[in-house]
């Protein structure tokens, strides 16, 4: 059981807590796809009051990782093809305008958190001894595409990119299970950021959309496309 006893039941904290807790068990797969979420289950294993992970659980159905069921309560948002496509194909759009303005208005600091970004990515293995996802480069790897866009300043565009790329980090880990040849996830941002230090908004934005498609293809390719 894992322990969340750090405030009061009905306090803003303990629904950001639960709701930390939770979001990360869905992505890292903890909460299977489709899984049944049980409210007297969840209060158990979590140790958390009704109110907080009431509040929790309708959180994470905005953010799309949770379907709430009319009468039945919540599941864990399923897996599909055509989800993944949407996805990606959304990601790929708003994450290039996000790119293509930051372009136009990022001054030299933003250039710089952009090089530290990468810096920092490329100093990381992508998958871990374990044969999954390291999780300090899913840090730096978050970090790294947040800078990127992080001179644009359309708030709502960023803030539905930020929920995509949420809903993404579930198929980034299904598809380090299907490569059937290593991936040069170094040489695929690595030419990102060059796109971007040359200001080539045109170049950017077509290499973003490049890369977030290899997820779809590697999975699509694999015979994994029923999950």
């Amino acid at each position: 059981m894992q322990d969340l006893t750090l405030s009061p039941e009905s306090s803003p904290t303990r629904t950001a807590e639960i709701l930390d807790v939770l979001r990360d068990d869905i992505i890292e797969a903890r909460r299977t796809p489709g899984e049944r979420l049980r409210f007297d289950a969840l209060r158990e294993h979590y140790d958390i009051g009704i109110s907080p992970l009431r509040e929790a659980l309708a959180q994470l159905a905005g953010e799309g990782l949770v379907v709430a069921e009319q009468r039945k309560g919540y599941r864990v948002a399923p897996v599909s093809t055509d989800d993944l496509c949407e996805i990606a194909r959304l990601r790929s759009e708003f994450d290039a305008l996000a790119i293509a303005e930051s372009i136009r208005l990022g001054d030299t600091e933003w250039e710089g958190r952009v090089l530290a970004a990468f810096h920092a990515l490329s100093r990381k293995r992508k998958i871990g001894p374990d044969g999954e996802i390291d999780k300090d480069w899913e840090r730096f790897h978050i970090r790294f595409h947040v800078e990127l866009v992080s001179a644009c300043q359309m708030p709502k565009l960023l803030t539905f990119r930020a929920i995509l790329e949420q809903q993404a980090r579930r198929y980034r880990r299904i598809s380090v299970h299907y490569m059937t040849a290593p991936r040069d996830d170094l040489a695929e941002h690595r030419a990102i950021h060059d796109a971007v230090m040359e200001r080539d908004a045109a170049k950017a934005g077509k290499l973003i959309k490049e890369h977030y498609l290899r997820t779809v293809e590697i999975i699509l390719t694999s015979g994994a496309a029923a999950f």
